[in-house]
């Protein structure tokens, strides 16, 4: 685990790179989570989070997976969406400098019972439809972009 003070440095001027997890169950809605966290705190977000060093991506999918939302799960099993480029006006520690991540979005169909996910990045779990979350202010720009995209096929 890298201290504060060495995660800002990197923060501060380096790009992060990440993965997010667009997950659909079975009637097409799609996972949010409210963010506790800076950048994108009080948002509604698809889960994700970093890849740390010497991770490779499936380890990272893997990990990122269960940390989040609890499951096993292969990255074969998800469907890339593409590499998408997310920047704020903020930071894990406040404000002062941006955040800039590389983001690499999977889709991933699973139905799981949003009452029992971890809440390490997300206080709050909700099933959104697309059409809902596309018109909501509470749901982050970032994560109306996986689904305004033209690289976005369903």
């Amino acid at each position: 685990m890298l201290s504060n003070k060495l995660f800002s440095t990197i923060v501060e001027h380096t790009p992060l790179i990440s993965i997010d997890l667009i997950i659909r169950n079975y009637q097409q809605q799609v996972l949010l989570g409210k963010r506790i966290n800076r950048p994108a705190q009080s948002y509604w977000f698809v889960p994700g989070g970093r890849i740390l060093k010497d991770e490779s991506f499936e380890q990272a999918f893997n990990r990122l997976v269960k940390g989040e939302l609890g499951f096993d799960s292969k990255m074969s099993e998800a469907r890339f969406l593409g590499p998408f480029e997310h920047h704020y006006d903020n930071n894990f520690s406040g404000t002062g400098f941006t955040t800039h991540y590389v983001v690499l979005a999977f889709e991933l169909r699973l139905d799981c019972d949003i009452e029992h996910l971890p809440n390490i990045q997300h206080d709050n779990y909700q099933w959104f439809s697309e059409t809902d979350l596309l018109k909501s202010d509470t749901v982050h720009n970032h994560t109306k972009w996986y689904f305004q995209s033209e690289k976005y096929i369903k």
